[in-house]
C-alpha cells in the first residue's frame, strides 16, 4: 500500500523546512529545531509531523543534497564541455561538503556512517560518469578514476571551518588541474 499524497502546502513546508535546516548547517554545527521552524516559517508540530527528531530532519537535508549532487553530473554534461562541466560539479561538491560536515559533526556515528554509506556509490558514479566524458572528449587524463579523486577531494574534510571559504575551492582547482590532460608539446 502506498503512502498517500502530500497536499501541496504540506510539500511546500517539508521543502522550506529541508531548506532552512540546510542554511543553518552552513552556518554553523548547533542547529536547534526551533530556529529551523522558524526560518522556515512554520510551527513546531508542522516541523515535528514532517521530522520525528533532529537526526531525521538532518538526514534529509543530507540526502537531499546527494541526489541534487548526483543529478548534477547529466545535468551538466548537457549544458558544458566536459572539463567544463567537471569543474561546475566539483563547485557544487564543495558546497554539498560544508553542509555534509555540517550534519555529520550534529549527527551520532552511527547515524552518519549509513548515510555515508549509501550516498558514496551515487557519487562515485556521477563523477566517474564525468571523468568518462571528459577522457572520451581527450580533455581529461586517461589514468585516473572516481574513487582516486573522491579520495583526494576527501582530504579537504581536514580544513577546519573558518579555513573552508578561503581555501577550499582553490584546493580544488589544483584537483581539477591535476586531472586534465596535458598537451605534450608544452
Amino acid at each position: 500500500m502506498s503512502a498517500p499524497a502530500r497536499r501541496p502546502d504540506a510539500v511546500q513546508n517539508r521543502t522550506r523546512i529541508v531548506e532552512a535546516a540546510r542554511a543553518a548547517l552552513a552556518e554553523s554545527h548547533h542547529v536547534h529545531l526551533n530556529e529551523i521552524a522558524k526560518r522556515a516559517g512554520v510551527g513546531q508540530g508542522t516541523l515535528y509531523r514532517n521530522f520525528p527528531n533532529r537526526e531525521a530532519l538532518l538526514a534529509e537535508v543530507y540526502r537531499r543534497d546527494v541526489e541534487e549532487l548526483v543529478a548534477a553530473a547529466s545535468a551538466l554534461l548537457t549544458e558544458h564541455e566536459p572539463a567544463e562541466a567537471l569543474r561546475h560539479w566539483l563547485d557544487r561538491v564543495i558546497d554539498y561538503a560544508e553542509i555534509k560536515y555540517g550534519v555529520l559533526a550534529a549527527l551520532e556515528p552511527t547515524a552518519w556512517q549509513d548515510l555515508v554509506a549509501h550516498s558514496q556509490n551515487p557519487i562515485e558514479d556521477a563523477l566517474g560518469h564525468l571523468l568518462d566524458a571528459g577522457k572520451a572528449a581527450g580533455s581529461l587524463r586517461t589514468d585516473v578514476d572516481a574513487r582516486g579523486v573522491l579520495l583526494l577531494i576527501a582530504y579537504l574534510g581536514r580544513l577546519g571551518r573558518d579555513e573552508w571559504g578561503s581555501m577550499a575551492r582553490p584546493l580544488m582547482n589544483v584537483i581539477l588541474d591535476g586531472l586534465r590532460r596535458q598537451d605534450p608539446d608544452r
